[in-house]
């Protein structure tokens, strides 16, 4: 039998699961594993993202719209680069399931 995987579908849980690992405590974890799978550029996004919504807590107070950008930002980049490298879905997916050990 045939999986097939909806890469609309693995951007969105993807995007989701950066952003909360992104405000989590074991933030520094999850950014060294997206270093060694996904690379450095997607490693600098990931800290920009926190260093975003860490400025945005300090300054709002905890305004959730920055987080909602973030996700959408997300979401384009991880289905962009799925569409280029397929074969980063598996280790995407497999990021994606480290949010639920934390």
């Amino acid at each position: 039998m045939t999986m097939v995987t909806h890469i609309p579908r693995v951007a969105w849980d993807a995007a989701r699961a950066f952003v909360i690992m992104a405000e989590a405590p074991y933030f520094e974890d999850f950014a060294d594993q997206v270093w060694r799978r996904l690379g450095p550029d997607i490693h600098d996004a990931l800290t920009d993202t926190r260093a975003r919504l860490a400025d945005n807590l300090r300054r709002t107070g905890g305004d959730r719209r920055v987080a909602d950008i973030e996700r959408g930002a997300w979401r384009v980049r991880v289905e962009e680069l799925l569409r280029a490298r397929p074969d980063l879905t598996d280790v995407v997916m497999e990021l994606n399931s480290m949010v639920l050990r934390y």
